[in-house]
């Protein structure tokens, strides 16, 4: 099951933490900073936003 379609949502954290200056994203979850700091304080529909977001991102990657 997609992960953004589970309940709790789960982190799309991978564990390789490092800001792309170039992007402003982390190089392993593809999150913002704020998107990283907000995530532990959010509800179900924000995590669902944010992995809607990394989809997208990832489809732009391969454009």
């Amino acid at each position: 099951m997609n992960p953004e379609l589970q309940t709790p949502v789960p982190s799309p954290c991978i564990n390789v933490c490092r800001m792309v200056p170039a992007t402003g994203l982390c190089e392993g979850c593809m999150r913002t900073i704020d998107e990283i700091v907000a995530w532990g304080r959010a509800d179900d529909d924000y995590k669902r936003a944010v992995w809607a977001e990394i989809r997208r991102r990832e489809a732009q990657m391969f454009e």
